[in-house]
């Protein structure tokens, strides 16, 4: 069993692994236990690995020598070794883990557990719980200010995004949004922070700074209910220009201005669109489809859809190796 640190490593950077490591992305399948790992040289999924109970979350390390996923049902975060792309260990949490963040180091990790209502913090490279924070009713969105000083946490009963201080690890703002919110996103410079609500059918976008909600995105596409427009995931481009949100069971992916907040254009992707991940360069967008069980492939500069991946059953998270 892995014994190792989690810590990054200064001499040891993704720019001297292989383009291959580089650019596997790793998805979870909630219902088959599994995570696929897909080349994207390629586009095929090149491996099947068996994890726990429920796997959703998901996230490379930061050094990108590790790939961390929360099975929910097992109540830990399974660590798999991106070299043999087995899993090597696991890490304490609380109840049904579901969504994480680490803090820019890669020391610190910070788990949503949706049973308990806390969000555990857990150190990296000692592996062990430091303690949680108690925040709303069924904790899901994880996300860190670029600055490491502000966690988000969001909660979907009692409908707020936590402000949380990482020095103190304590609440200091509760930011009330639409209901059921699923995910939240910082832009790289901090200016805002995107919230997703899913039954709300809109995305928040708050001030920071002031703790307040300074605009809506609301979404409309014909021949839809607006109750099956669900926002969920989340990805925003590094120049803060451009955001893709998840709708769902829309099967759409919405493409916003990120400084007008616009919606521009809607991607018909698989069905029950969750999560995303881009590629090292931006140059694709990949998202997990949950009921069509496959990943949908987005140019991003084109705006198109251009390949779909079948996985397992259910895919929920996804992620991919960041130089």
């Amino acid at each position: 069993m892995w014994r190792g640190c989690l810590l990054p490593v200064m001499a040891v950077s993704l720019a001297a692994a292989s383009p291959a490591h580089a650019f596997m992305a790793y998805v979870s399948n909630e219902k088959s236990n599994t995570v696929s790992v897909i080349d994207t040289d390629s586009w095929t999924v090149t491996r099947t690995i068996k994890v726990g109970q429920r796997p959703r979350g998901i996230e490379f390390t930061r050094d990108g020598k590790f790939v961390l996923v929360a099975v929910g049902d097992d109540d830990k975060i399974e660590v798999i070794d991106t070299k043999t792309q087995q899993v090597v260990d696991s890490l304490p949490s609380g109840p049904d883990p579901e969504l994480f963040t680490q803090d820019a180091a890669g020391k610190t990790l910070y788990v949503a557990n949706e049973n308990d209502n806390t969000v555990t913090i857990i150190d990296l490279e000692k592996r062990v719980r430091l303690g949680d924070i108690q925040v709303g009713v069924e904790p899901e969105g994880m996300a860190i200010s670029p600055d490491g000083k502000t966690l988000i946490n969001t909660s979907e009963t009692t409908n707020m995004a936590h402000f949380i201080d990482t020095a103190t690890r304590q609440v200091v703002a509760n930011v009330l949004v639409d209901s059921r919110p699923r995910f939240a996103e910082f832009k790289r410079d901090g200016s805002e922070l995107w919230v997703s609500s899913e039954i709300g059918g809109t995305v928040s976008v708050i001030d920071p700074a002031k703790h307040a909600v300074t605009g809506k995105i609301t979404f409309e596409i014909p021949g839809l209910r607006r109750e099956a427009i669900q926002p969920v995931g989340i990805g925003m481009t590094k120049d803060g220009k451009t955001a893709f949100i998840a709708l769902g069971p829309a099967n759409r992916i919405a493409v916003v201005d990120g400084t007008s907040h616009a919606v521009k254009k809607y991607l018909l992707v698989g069905q029950r669109v969750w999560h995303m991940a881009f590629t090292p360069e931006e140059k694709f967008l990949l998202v997990t489809n949950g009921v069509s069980n496959d990943v949908s492939v987005i140019d991003v500069a084109a705006q198109k859809v251009i390949k779909t991946i079948q996985v397992g059953e259910l895919p929920w998270g996804i992620t991919i190796a960041q130089p």
